[in-house]
């Protein structure tokens, strides 16, 4: 099957500008493409995982991927999706992020040999004359069309500043750039980018007078229409220091069953015929399809070895009730074990719960346990007899749970 239809079939795409044409590119070409990445963090997460297994799909049938880091957008901000303004973010900081993406991409896009390009926009963007850029690239766009974008309706009620609307001109201008250096004809994004992804093929049309195109996949969304990707501690990350690779794990392993199908479809690169199958299992054979889910994913992001480690962590924790060197883990100094390392001190300082009240009303329903031990009172204190060979498990319910280690 071409990579159109693999695409089409697992799931991916949302909207095309050319469909036909599209089709005819990808199935029966070589073309250069490029998505955009904005390093507003020092890490990537699992909704940019998306757009990597895309582009992993498009490079293996033959196409050029171009990754581009948004050093100059990000000093600008997209205002796509937010209520309010982003954070602005030093040059620095933005070199860091942009730094830490490259080797979080490269486990999915092979840049040995200029397969891929990765590049900087910042080279470029920081190097416009602003009158310049105005007479040459600001002309050809209408303020009342970009105003009726999605992207800026829904900001216009509590005020989009200037600076975020020269976004959608900074991006357009990047596929031009692309367009004119590298012969880049295709534009991917996230569906919520669709407004200037169309708006960069039409000033390539306006400028040129050349045809470029745009196409744009599903967001990673659960049964429910919301996005995936968010735990209680925040945003599942690549980086193993800030989502471990065990946490990681779990998280795919406990997705809702209405999600796991659609999960192996765009987050792996299991066979159809094989997804077809596990689509099948009913009840609770369908932790059979989460668990597989899980160890794919796991083992894109972070490796065979670590997510064969992850696996065998889960069986330990939850089928022999054993410890494991793999399970999350938070170290404290014996000193910590004062009169006031409590239940609650224990339950917020391992991460489990994010305040004292939290703890406390997880103690009250019944769901913590030491060592494998309920725990019903909110005063009792942990101590060094808790703690075998200098460590102990704590838990609330069956999916959160942390190793405190004292060193």
């Amino acid at each position: 099957m071409k990579v159109y239809d693999v695409l089409l079939e697992r799931g991916f795409i949302a909207q095309t500008t050319h469909e036909e044409k599209i089709k005819d590119l990808l199935n029966n070409g070589r073309i250069t493409f490029y998505t955009g990445y904005d390093p507003t963090a020092d890490s990537l997460h699992v909704g940019h995982l998306l757009q990597l297994i895309v582009m992993s799909h498009m490079q293996k049938a033959g196409h050029k991927p171009i990754c581009i880091i948004g050093g100059g957008t990000t000093m600008v901000g997209d205002p796509t999706g937010k209520t309010d303004m982003r954070k602005m973010l030093t040059k620095e900081q933005i070199e860091h992020n942009g730094e830490c993406f490259k080797e979080q991409m490269v486990n999915l896009i092979d840049f040995s040999d200029e397969k891929a390009l990765m590049i900087n926009n910042y080279d470029w963007l920081s190097k416009l004359n602003y009158i310049e850029f105005l007479r040459e690239i600001g002309v050809h766009f209408s303020v009342n069309r970009m105003l009726s974008a999605e992207c800026f309706k829904s900001r216009l009620e509590k005020g989009l500043s200037f600076i975020e609307f020269n976004y959608m001109l900074m991006q357009s201008y990047d596929f031009l750039k692309l367009f004119q250096d590298y012969e880049c004809v295709l534009q991917l994004g996230g569906d919520d980018q669709w407004s200037n992804i169309i708006n960069g093929a039409d000033l390539i049309r306006r400028v040129e007078g050349s045809e470029a195109y745009g196409m744009t996949f599903n967001l990673l969304t659960n049964s429910e229409g919301m996005k995936m990707g968010k735990t209680e501690k925040g945003a599942v990350w690549l980086d193993e220091k800030k989502t471990s690779p065990f946490e990681f794990f779990q998280y795919w392993r406990n997705i809702p069953d209405a999600d796991v199908v659609n999960c192996l479809k765009l987050m792996t690169f299991i066979e159809m015929d094989e997804i077809n199958e596990l689509a099948k299992l009913k009840d609770k054979e369908i932790n059979i399809a989460k668990e597989i889910l899980a160890y794919e994913i796991t083992k894109i992001v972070h490796g065979q070895e670590k997510a064969t480690n992850a696996k065998e962590a889960a069986k330990a924790l939850f089928v022999s009730g054993q410890s494991s060197t793999n399970m999350p883990t938070v170290v404290i100094s014996e000193s910590d074990l004062t009169e006031q390392f409590d239940i609650l001190a224990a339950l917020v300082i391992s991460k489990i719960s994010s305040s004292r009240s939290e703890a406390r009303r997880s103690v009250l329903e019944g769901a913590v346990s030491v060592n494998g031990e309920k725990i019903s009172e909110l005063k009792t204190l942990i101590t060094k007899e808790h703690f075998s060979n200098n460590e102990l498990i704590i838990k609330r319910g069956k999916k959160k749970y942390c190793k405190l280690v004292i060193k």
